[in-house]
């Protein structure tokens, strides 16, 4: 079964809910699903680093940084800490950097642009609790969807 989003639309119009954040997409992996981890920031990733040290078993890391493109919430650092340990991919409400050298990454990153400033790393944020941006609730749990025409999140896995 097709893990596309517009597929999944189609098929899935009773439970999918669709992001209407148009995020850029970064890295080499265009396309990437899994049950949804949260975490909520704002301009500080200690706790973005926090979670990616620890194994991502397929999740996807939902980072809500409020669309703020003040400072960089993931660089090319935390996308390797991404891969190294398993996560499917990240979004990021927010702003990203190193994206030249992540472009050449086997990562799937979506965020709302790019600075070059880092993030604080006061450790301040919320994790695993429902946060919501561009329409939709990401709850832990929940499954999300994204490639190139979106993303999109449903309550249960929608592939076999």
């Amino acid at each position: 079964m097709t893990t596309a989003t517009a597929d999944l639309c189609d098929a899935h119009a009773d439970v999918v809910k669709v992001c209407q954040i148009p995020f850029r997409s970064f890295g080499q992996v265009a396309s990437f699903h899994g049950p949804i981890r949260t975490l909520s920031v704002l301009d500080d990733n200690a706790l973005v680093r926090q979670l990616l040290e620890r194994p991502g078993q397929g999740a996807v890391l939902v980072v809500n940084g409020g669309g703020s493109l003040k400072r960089a919430l993931v660089g090319d650092n935390l996308a390797k800490l991404a891969i190294d340990n398993g996560w499917a991919g990240i979004i990021v409400h927010a702003a990203i950097r190193d994206s030249a050298v992540i472009a050449a990454m086997p990562v799937g990153i979506k965020a709302v642009g790019t600075t070059p400033l880092r993030a604080d790393r006061d450790a301040i944020g919320e994790i695993d609790i429902p946060t919501s941006f561009g329409g939709v609730i990401f709850t832990p749990g929940d499954w999300l969807y994204a490639d190139a025409d979106g993303v999109i999140v449903a309550p249960h896995r929608l592939h076999d």
